[in-house]
C-alpha cells in the first residue's frame, strides 16, 4: 500500500514509517516545510520513498495522511486532481492541542464526512470542537531507544524547542525558580541566550543543541527528566525520557496525567512541589534509577511501538473497507 504523508513532525513519522507499507513524501528543490523529503536525522527505513510533486501525479496513492490544514489543496494540485477524501481516502492527523479560546477553539476540519480526524491523546480529542467529523485517538508509539539511564549527572534534563519565544505556553517563567532547585540542561532548537532572557548565569541554565543520534545517550546522563511544559500535546519527549529510564517532574497539566503513572516520577501544578522532588533525586539517585525504571515499564507499555502500529493498521482497514 502506498501512503502520503508530508514530513511534519519526525518523531511521530519515525514510529509511523516502522509499518509494513510504502510511505511517499513530497520533496521539493529547496526541501521547504512542503517538500522536505527524507529526514536526515533520524533512521527511516528503504519503504520511506521521496517524490517531486511531477512524479505524485502519476503515482498510485491508497491512502492520504493529511496533518496541516492546507495540505488537502497541495495534494490535490500535486496528485493530478485526486482530491483526498473524496477520491482518495484519507485521515487527517491533528498532532497539537488546541490554541486560542478553549474549549471553544473549532477544528479546521470540523463537520467532514469525507475522513477521520486522528488525534494523538484523548485530551486533544477532548478540547478540539470537531462538529459531525469522525473523530479516534491513536495514541504516541516511541521507537524503543533502550533503557539507558545512568544520571550520573546531578542536573535536570529540560527538552524544548524556543523557550524564550514560546515563554509561558512551555513554562520558560518558571525555569529560575526550579534552576535553584537543580542546575538546568535545557536540550533543543532555538535555546540560545536563555540563561541570559532569564537572569540566570550558564552554569545554571546551560543550553546544549546535539544531533538527534546523540541526544538520547545526553538526557539519559542527568538525573532527572524536568517537563514544565503547560499547554501543549503530549511531548514525544516526554515519553522519550521515559523509555530511557529517567524519573520525570512535570506539571499536571494536558496529558501528563495520563501517561506518568504514581511511582513513575512525581505531577503537580505547585512549583514548590516540582522543586522539591527534583531536589530529592539529585540527593538521592537510587530513588531515581528505581522511580525511572518504573516509568521505562509504563511507557513501554502504553507507548510501545507494536501497539502504535496496532493501532493504526486497524484505522487504515477500516478506512479501505
Amino acid at each position: 500500500m502506498n501512503i502520503l504523508l508530508w514530513h511534519v513532525h519526525g518523531s511521530w513519522t519515525t514510529a509511523f514509517v516502522q509499518g509494513p507499507h510504502t510511505y511517499l513524501v513530497p520533496v521539493t528543490p529547496d526541501r521547504g516545510p512542503d517538500g522536505r523529503g527524507r529526514a536526515r536525522t533520524f533512521p527511516w527505513p528503504g519503504s520511506v520513498q521521496e517524490k517531486t510533486p511531477a512524479q505524485l501525479r502519476e503515482t498510485p496513492v491508497d491512502l492520504v495522511v493529511l496533518q496541516r490544514p492546507h495540505e488537502a489543496e497541495l495534494a490535490a494540485s500535486w496528485l493530478g486532481g485526486r482530491r483526498p477524501g473524496r477520491d482518495l481516502p484519507a485521515v487527517y492527523l491533528e498532532h497539537n492541542a488546541p490554541d486560542g479560546a478553549v474549549p471553544h477553539t473549532r477544528h479546521p476540519y470540523a463537520d467532514r464526512d469525507d475522513l477521520v480526524l486522528v488525534h494523538v491523546t484523548h485530551f486533544n480529542r477532548l478540547f478540539w470542537d470537531s462538529g459531525r467529523t469522525r473523530t479516534a485517538v491513536i495514541e504516541h508509539g516511541i521507537v524503543d531507544p533502550g533503557h539507558r539511564y545512568t544520571g550520573r549527572l546531578p542536573r535536570a534534563a529540560v527538552v524544548v524547542n524556543e523557550p524564550v519565544r514560546r515563554g509561558r505556553t512551555v513554562g520558560t517563567d518558571l525555569l529560575p525558580a526550579l534552576a535553584a532547585a537543580a542546575p538546568l540542561d535545557v536540550f533543543g532548537m532555538g535555546t540560545e541566550g536563555l540563561a541570559g532572557h532569564l537572569g540566570l548565569s550558564p552554569d545554571a541554565c546551560r543550553t546544549v543543541e546535539l544531533p538527534q543520534a546523540e541526544l538520547h545517550t545526553a538526557m539519559a546522563e542527568r538525573r532527572v527528566y524536568l517537563h514544565p511544559v503547560r499547554w501543549t500535546s503530549l511531548g514525544l519527549s516526554l515519553l522519550e525520557a521515559m523509555h530511557l529510564g529517567m524519573p520525570v517532574v512535570a506539571l499536571a497539566t494536558t496529558e501528563a496525567v495520563e501517561a506518568v503513572p504514581p511511582g513513575a516520577g512525581t505531577l503537580s501544578n505547585r512549583p514548590e512541589i516540582l522543586a522539591r522532588a527534583v531536589r530529592t533525586y539529585l540527593a538521592e539517585p537510587e530513588a531515581a534509577a528505581e522511580d525511572g525504571a518504573r516509568a521505562r515499564q509504563a511507557a513501554l507499555g502504553r507507548y510501545g511501538l507494536k501497539r502504535f502500529l496496532h493501532d493504526w493498521e486497524s484505522l487504515i482497514t477500516e478506512v479501505l473497507a
